[in-house]
């Protein structure tokens, strides 16, 4: 199936658990893939049962490979490029629970870990809900060329918008809004082929590694789908420190 064709089919009302299915199917798969090859010859039979805990953390190891950036300039990413936990989130704009998560629960995490320097977010533009979402994730790229992505982010998840609210003059109005000084060169990089570029490149990392639906997050390769409560994001960043600092 194309790229095109898979990224318009999700029905936002199986949205999370679609989100569950894919990870879940990548965990155990990988790990069925791992077993095989563990003993070197290629000719051991997968196994029925569910991954080990070292199974999952190499398969952990892997989205986390997969996934994290760590590029000290990304404009897309709040934290120290160096932090021990990397929580890579997946959205789109037109999802009411990745909005959810950006007002309710991403505050707290900026303020109890990325503060202090233990956590970084890395935000990776994901459309799945046709024309409207991708324009609204290139206007969010194109924003962070002036430096501006999550003063738009934040404006675009300020509330639900869908369809023709996030018509390209919507957009240029947000983005003034949001703090953008040139809005010509705002709107002439959100319809650039550089924005198509960097989105298709955030879509293809979240497909590889099978997300399939929004919000859906890897926190060093943990996957974790839908706006959980915060208690959730703090057990998976717990595991993700301690196992940096070898179990400790």
């Amino acid at each position: 199936m194309s790229t095109s064709a898979r990224k318009t089919s999700p029905s936002r009302r199986i949205a999370a658990i679609g989100a569950v299915v894919a990870l879940v199917v990548a965990l155990v798969a990988a790990g069925i893939a791992i077993g095989k090859n563990a003993g070197g010859s290629g000719t051991r039979e997968p196994s029925d049962a569910a991954p080990s805990s070292d199974q999952r953390r190499q398969v952990y190891a892997q989205f986390e490979k997969a996934s994290v950036r760590r590029t000290a300039d990304d404009p897309m990413a709040v934290g120290k490029a160096d932090a021990p936990v990397v929580l890579v989130e997946y959205a789109d704009y037109q999802c009411s629970y990745c909005g959810k998560f950006t007002r309710d629960t991403q505050p707290e995490l900026i303020k109890k870990y990325v503060d202090e320097g233990t956590l970084r977010i890395e935000f990776r533009n994901f459309p799945i809900f046709g024309k409207d979402s991708e324009r609204a994730a290139r206007a969010s790229w194109a924003a962070g060329r002036q430096g501006k992505f999550w003063q738009l982010h934040d404006e675009l998840y300020a509330k639900t918008r869908k369809g023709d609210a996030l018509a390209e003059d919507k957009l240029v109005d947000m983005a003034k809004d949001s703090g953008v000084a040139d809005l010509d060169k705002f709107r002439k990089d959100l319809n650039s082929s550089d924005a198509e570029a960097a989105v298709k490149k955030d879509q293809e990392e979240g497909y590889g590694i099978g997300v399939q639906s929004t919000p859906s997050f890897l926190v060093n390769g943990q996957p974790i789908a839908g706006a959980q409560p915060m208690d959730a994001f703090e057990e998976a960043i717990a595991q993700a420190k301690a196992a940096k600092n070898g179990g400790k």
